[in-house]
Order: structure tokens, then C-alpha cells, then sequence
């Protein structure tokens, strides 16, 4: 018990922010996840605890999603398989790749970055069930679910940030579907990230401080989940979280590319 008490007496601030994030964001839908890593990555933290955490914390965040979303029907299988079929093994392999700490920041920063500048165009959250949808081939989505999952893998994400806008650009389907589908494109991918990062003989995590933040993290969505975006609207915190990743991207590609 004196061990759980020191691990929050000495963490009281990063615990104390993914509370905010987990109810902020779930209170608008969101689950946050580049805003964890992205705080994770301001901390001494080894890099490989890093990706572990951001990952469980995505596991954490996107699992009742997918279990709401399935219950609601939102999910057109047939489209959604060939997304996921190659993601999930490049997830896998991108999670067991051994890379360098230098390496992953300046990957991560360009990660950071795309996501803070993807959010910041999004000038709002489409709400509308629009009836025309185009369907991707076989092997765009395959390469896109491959590509993306290989990323997702290495930096520690579940690859959403990457995938929602994708999707939208091409039309692939409704609005609520595509947030559905991008739910289970991070669940599968963080679970097989997961797995890749442990079977490296280099992983390593305190499941400590691991634990505690998911804790965190699952009350802090559970409160979200009732307060109905009563702070801020779903575009506010967009931009707010843009301007934030983008802070923290511009500061570890300095860091490590300068």
C-alpha cells in the first residue's frame, strides 16, 4: 500500500492531467489517446514504457466503443475486415521492431504533428448520415490498413488519428460508421502493438504507474461519459488539443532532429 502511495505522491501531476483528458474528451465522444502520448512524451519516462502505456491506455478508452457501436449495428463487416486484415500484423511487427530512442521521438514528433494539423482543419465535427459512400478496393485498403497499422505499432497509437480522416476524405461511408469503425481499427491495432512491444526482449513498463493511470483513465471516461460536453464543444477541444499536440511535436523534433 506505502508503494501505491508514493507512486501517486510522486505522479500526482500526470495522473491528475489524464483524469482531465479522460473526462474532457469522453465527455464529447473523444477517447484522447494523442493527448496521452503526447503528455507521456514530456515526461522521463523511458521511451518504451511510453508506447506500452499510451496503448493500454487506448485499449482502455476505445473498448466500450466498440462494444456500443456493435450493439447499435454500426459496423459494415465486409468494409471493415480488409481495413484490419493487414493492420493487425503490421501492428504486431511495429510494436516487435527494434528501434532507438531518437528514432521513435522524431517518428513520434511527425506523428504529433500530422495529428495536431489534421485536427486544426477540421473546421467541424460532421454529424450528418450522408447516403453517399464510395467503396475502397481490396488492395487500398489493405495497403492503408498496413501502412497505418506499422506506424500505429512503432509510436505507441492505435492509428485512428491516421485512419478517420482518410476515410472521410474518400467518402468510405457515413460519419458514425466510419467513428465506429476507426473504434475497432484501435482496439484490434493496440491489442496486436501490445503484443508486438512484448515479445521484445527490450520491453519494459511499470504496471505501478501503468495501473494507476488506467484507473484513472476509466473513471475519469465514466464521469465524461454523463457530463455531456458541458465545458466545451467537440470542435473547441479539437482545436484546443491541435494546439497542444502541435507544442509538444514542434518540441521533440528540436529536440531530436536539431
Amino acid at each position: 500500500m506505502e508503494i501505491v502511495i508514493d507512486t501517486i505522491l510522486h505522479n500526482w501531476h500526470l495522473i491528475l492531467l489524464f483524469f482531465i483528458i479522460a473526462v474532457l474528451y469522453s465527455s464529447v465522444g473523444f477517447g484522447g489517446g494523442s493527448s496521452y502520448l503526447a503528455v507521456l512524451a514530456l515526461t522521463g519516462l523511458l521511451f518504451t514504457q511510453i508506447r506500452a502505456i499510451a496503448l493500454l491506455c487506448n485499449i482502455m478508452v476505445v473498448t466500450g466503443n466498440v462494444v456500443l457501436y456493435t450493439q447499435q449495428k454500426q459496423y459494415h463487416w465486409k468494409k471493415v475486415i480488409p481495413l484490419t486484415l493487414f493492420s493487425i500484423p503490421m501492428a504486431f511487427l511495429g510494436g516487435y521492431l527494434r528501434i532507438n530512442q531518437t528514432f521513435f521521438f522524431i517518428l513520434l514528433g511527425f506523428t504529433l504533428l500530422f495529428a495536431a494539423i489534421t485536427m486544426w482543419a477540421s473546421n467541424k465535427v460532421v454529424t450528418n448520415d450522408s447516403k453517399t459512400t464510395t467503396d475502397l478496393n481490396l488492395a487500398k485498403n489493405a495497403s492503408y490498413g498496413g501502412i497505418i497499422g506499422l506506424i500505429s505499432g512503432m509510436v505507441g497509437i492505435g492509428g485512428g488519428v491516421f485512419l478517420a480522416p482518410l476515410l472521410h476524405l474518400t467518402n468510405w461511408d457515413t460519419p458514425k460508421k466510419i467513428a465506429a469503425t476507426a473504434s475497432f481499427f484501435i482496439l484490434v491495432n493496440s491489442i496486436s502493438g501490445l503484443i508486438g512491444q512484448y515479445t521484445n526482449p527490450e520491453f519494459s513498463i511499470n504496471w505501478q504507474l501503468t495501473s494507476i493511470l488506467l484507473v484513472t483513465v476509466f473513471i475519469g471516461g465514466q464521469i465524461g461519459n454523463r457530463m455531456s460536453n458541458q465545458f466545451f464543444t467537440a470542435t473547441q477541444l479539437k482545436k484546443a488539443t491541435a494546439i497542444l499536440i502541435a507544442f509538444v511535436s514542434i518540441r521533440i523534433l528540436i529536440k531530436y532532429l536539431f
